[in-house]
């Protein structure tokens, strides 16, 4: 059956399935009986139709499931405008629509709706007369349909009358002309590639195409289609209805280019307040004129990237800066674009907000205007339930271990040898590396598995019906373009030998086994385990070896290696391929590690060593949507970035969580910004080396700081069970003995442990103090720790404790001070070896309830449920328990009817058996080598209570150990926030 003809099945049965599902669930059997019906409509379709095929795939799409979006805004100078009136003749979008529908459900289609809705109407309306400027910033999910959001938003944009739209797409050509073309397709409706005479509809052009609506656009798919003088030179914007779309690189030569066109070209009034002062980038235009007649929207793709004012200059392979990417400069170029039009809007997609938190919102200057800080709003994306995004794949810690992770991450260690700076490709090395692997093989062992991995997916996609959709494999190990094409020689030869031998049967006995054992011992457990999670729509039936050797030869026959060096014609191969699929290696460094789609990404290896949240976020590739294949997929890298990979999994979950608790409870923007300026998580944003110590200003207000990494020198453990002894000993009799209480509405809760009410904050002070944490532990440092509870205490805020010891009835009893015993809790360690002991979470959710009052449980739930509900519910079943960042703002600023207690603070101890910090095989627990004869670990909890306080504390960072954690961080073209300058800014 062709494309076309399923596509008009699946889209007539979903349609009439729509009414069905407000009844109950979609059944297969009611999917075949609606099947039946859209055959008697075209009955010449019997023949050809794969009901299993449209089955499938409507299933899959009334199985997805979207939350709401969430929203913090400030409608300070605002005017609501966007009613369902405005919309009534709206083609852009409801071509668009149409359009997407062909691959999503109604439901998630609905939801793109409402969501651009949402953003558009907090823009200001175009046809709103005036001087008016808007900021905005939409945070979504790496890889997870942020470019349909965008391209949606053009749509209405342009619907609404926003005359002039600029996209800026990246820095490179590959990423910029991907964006192009998926604008052609989803706005536009034409292809933009100039050699053609006759104009070739696309997309929505194929769906209306009706020239009166035709969108200009100045720029195309072509590799050097971006904003240049040729094109420049004969626009001309005039009063028309049609609006004009550019989509441009963030580059210092196109952005002048198109500043200077715009003043000469479009701008009709002279600024106000005479000539602007002269800038401090004198090779830059300078706004001289203003645009009064047309509305501009800006949409910044990335806008964590290159956008924000942070002084830092991009560098090329050999370390050299260039011009045409110096982040400042570009700042200053887009706000100049902006304060050239009298009315504005600025709408920034990043799925890393973090830098632009850190844009100073009074950043103003004459010439540029406002700087970039999303004052308006900030939009939180919800992702479908079918998204494989962090927590997926790495899941998400608890005291148990990790939960949800899916079975597909494979540890990388033969990269390098034992001796600094050797190996294959060792961390470091310099531009004229030649990576060579023991033995025999040109490739390590781990590249040559995850290559078989790569070549048994394509092949069991081919034979689930996949064979015509682009599978791609990415492999990013270093971003030399000479080492690159060293590597990319030896994985060809690698290809064509497997090539040679399997295609023509010749002594292929030896690759044939080595698949074999993988697809054995990996692919038939992996699938069943995700099949089992309820995860990517994975087939049940499951395959047999000889249908998979059967199919391997066509599949290697195909199997194409590409280097990807910022050129627009590997972006482009996907649209020339996408009627057979394209199945490629690609090989490439920080041109693959940022906003470049890998169509069908299935196999990841990838050993960059960026410890940076947004860095290492923005390079995950493959995070986003995976149907049908998703068991498939594998990642293969090394167990730094494994470990790392978790503990960003672990904040930006708590970092969404706090997000949606704000907008829950009214906050702005503005007051987001500075919770997390002041967030002791964030300090690893920046992605410069300090050559210097310098000094961050932290706040642990409303908070919850646990330890999870511990030293494992003996001394220094058996120092922190003194300090822990001296505590208790100074803290008194207990006010609960053995076994703690608590009632709340939902029940009684009991704790194994003792604990201590109204404990003086001397007491805790002289406690962090005495206790020595990592000085690798940056978020949790006990001296930093103990100076801002001194500094709140002043303010009297934090004055009386209570402190917990708990653990559990079946530990083996220790004593920590003279008859003060608890059973010692048990904590996997990530890692048998380094001096350090690494856990993933060190309380359980429901420990920092164990002081708060009925009333402040009631509250904090109630908090929790409000939370939850606005962002959408997927079940009836509503959260029973409130949430840690619930109790903490409860208990410190309290709500109607219940009193915050701002000066109670919460210290939760624990003793951790280190003889049982490993695996339980059979009768006997494992004791990680690096904790051979270790004294037990005494950890500690510090649950902070909400306040409105603005005590900050000041953190001096050594730049020894910065260095040591993100030392390749600043070889990166990512950037991000300068330290040194935003925290002078904030203290100033």
């Amino acid at each position: 059956m062709s494309e076309s003809v399923q596509s008009s099945v699946i889209k007539i049965v979903q349609e009439l399935l729509v009414d069905e599902k407000q009844a109950g669930p979609i059944t297969p059997a009611m999917i075949s009986e609606k099947i039946d019906l859209a055959l008697m409509l075209k009955p010449q379709w019997k023949q050809d139709v794969d009901r299993e095929s449209v089955t499938d795939e409507l299933i899959r799409r009334f199985s997805v499931w979207i939350g709401d979006d969430t929203s913090l805004t400030d409608d300070r100078g605002h005017e609501p405008w966007l009613d369902s009136s405005r919309k009534e003749e709206w083609r852009y979008w409801q071509r668009y629509r149409e359009m997407i529908e062909k691959d999503l459900s109604w439901d998630i289609a609905d939801k793109l709706d409402k969501s651009t809705d949402k953003i558009l109407g907090m823009l200001e309306d175009p046809l709103r007369e005036g001087q008016w400027s808007r900021r905005g910033l939409v945070v979504g999910h790496v890889q997870s349909g942020k470019t349909a959001s965008y391209t949606g938003l053009v749509c209405k944009a342009a619907d609404a009358q926003y005359k002039i739209i600029i996209v800026l797409a990246g820095l490179h050509n590959n990423l910029r002309s991907q964006t192009q073309i998926r604008l052609e397709e989803g706005f536009l409706g034409y292809e933009t590639n100039s050699t053609h005479d006759v104009l070739k509809r696309v997309g929505v052009g194929l769906i209306d195409s009706d020239m009166s609506i035709k969108p200009n656009c100045a720029t195309t798919r072509a590799d050097n289609g971006d904003f240049g003088g040729r094109s420049a030179n004969p626009l001309s914007i005039t009063p028309e209805q049609r609006p004009w779309l550019f989509v441009v690189k963030k580059n210092k030569s196109v952005l002048v280019r198109l500043l200077k066109w715009i003043q000469a070209h479009v701008a009709d009034s002279l600024v106000q307040d005479g000539e602007p002062t002269p800038s401090s980038a004198k090779d830059l235009p300078l706004v001289r004129k203003r645009v009064t007649k047309f509305p501009l929207l800006i949409i910044d793709d990335e806008a964590d990237n290159a956008s924000v004012d942070t002084g830092e200059l991009v560098v090329d392979e050999n370390g050299k800066a260039d011009e045409e990417h110096n982040p400042t400069t570009i700042n200053k170029l887009i706000r100049r674009i902006l304060n050239s039009f009298s009315r504005s809007a600025y709408v920034g997609y990043t799925a890393t907000p973090f830098a632009n938190i850190f844009i100073h919102e009074r950043g103003e200057t004459r010439n540029e205007g406002p700087d970039l800080f999303p004052s308006a709003f900030i939009q939180n994306l919800a992702a479908p339930d079918n998204y494989v995004g962090p927590a997926t794949m790495f899941g998400l810690a608890s005291p148990e271990g990790r939960t949800g992770q899916v079975p597909l991450i494979r540890p990388v260690e033969d990269y390098q040898s034992g001796e600094e700076g050797t190996g294959w490709m060792p961390v470091g090395h310099k531009i004229d590396h030649v990576p060579v692997s023991g033995g025999d093989h040109a490739l390590p062992l781990s590249l040559r598995e995850a290559l078989n991995s790569f070549i048994l997916a394509c092949t069991i996609r081919k034979l689930r019906g996949q064979g015509k959709k682009h599978c791609s494999m990415l492999v990013h190990v270093t971003r030399f373009n000479s080492v690159q094409k060293i590597l990319k020689s030896d994985i060809d030869d690698y290809v064509k030998h497997a090539r040679q031998t399997i295609g023509r049967g010749i002594e292929d006995g030896d690759a044939l086994a080595t698949l074999h054992d993988l697809w054995s011992r990996d692919f038939v457990p992996a699938s069943a385990a995700v099949r089992e999670l309820g995860l990517g729509d994975v087939p049940s039936a499951e395959l047999v070896w000889q249908d998979i050797l059967d199919t391997l030869p066509g599949v290697l026959d195909d199997l194409e290696v590409r280097m990807i060096n910022g050129t627009a014609k590997d972006a482009l191969d996907y649209e020339q391929n996408k009627e057979q699929g394209l199945k490629v290696i690609a090989i490439g460094g920080d041109k693959l590690a940022r906003g470049l789609t890998l169509e069908g990404l299935c196999t990841s290896y990838f050993l960059r060593a960026s410890k940076m949240y947004d860095t290492l976020m923005q390079m995950g590739r493959w995070f986003g949507y995976r149907p049908g294949y998703l068991d498939l997929c594998r990642l293969y890298t090394s167990p730094d970035l494994i470990r790392w990979f978790k503990h960003i999994s672990d904040a930006s979950a708590e970092l969404r969580e706090e997000f949606d608790l704000m907008a829950n409870t009214g906050a702005t923007p503005r007051e987001f910004g500075l919770k997390v300026q002041s967030h002791p998580e964030m300090m690893v944003t920046s992605q410069i080396k300090m050559r210097s110590a310098k000094t961050l200003n932290l706040s642990y207000s409303g908070e919850l700081v646990q330890t999870v990494t511990f030293p494992t020198d003996h001394s220094a453990l058996k120092r922190n069970l003194v300090a822990g002894r001296n505590l208790l000993m100074q803290a008194g009799e207990p006010n609960q003995r053995s076994t703690v209480k608590a009632d709340f509405n939902g029940g009684a809760k009991e704790w194994s442990g003792h604990l201590w009410r109204g404990v003086d904050v001397s007491t805790v002070v002289d406690f962090l103090d005495g206790y020595s944490t990592l000085s690798a532990a940056h978020r949790v440092n006990s001296k930093v720790l103990a100076e801002f509870i001194r500094k709140m205490a002043a303010t009297s805020e934090l004055t009386q404790w209570t402190i917990a010891l708990l653990g559990t009835q079946s530990g083996e009893a220790y004593e920590l001070a003279p008859g003060i015993s608890v059973g010692m809790s048990r904590r996997k360690s990530e890692s048998d070896t380094g001096n350090r002991y690494s856990i993933g979470v060190l309380l359980d959710p429901t420990d920092e309830s164990i002081d708060v009052s009925s009333a402040q449980w009631d509250a904090a739930l109630a908090l929790t449920v409000s939370t939850w509900e606005k962002k959408g519910k997927k079940s009836t079943t509503a959260p029973d328990v409130p949430s840690g960042l619930a109790l903490r703002r409860i208990r410190g600023e309290g709500s109607t009817g219940v009193k915050g207690q701002p000066e109670k603070g919460l210290l939760i101890l624990y003793v951790l058996d280190t003889a049982r910090a490993g695996e339980k095989e059979g009768m006997d627990w494992k004791r990680p080598r690096n904790l051979k004869g270790a004294p037990p670990v005494l950890a500690f909890a510090l649950s902070f209570p909400g306040s409105a306080s603005i005590i900050k504390v000041p953190y001096k960072v050594n730049n020894v150990g910065w260095e040591n954690d993100y030392a390749d961080s600043a070889e990166y073209i990512v950037n991000n926030v300068a330290w040194e300058t935003v925290y002078d800014t904030l203290q100033q």
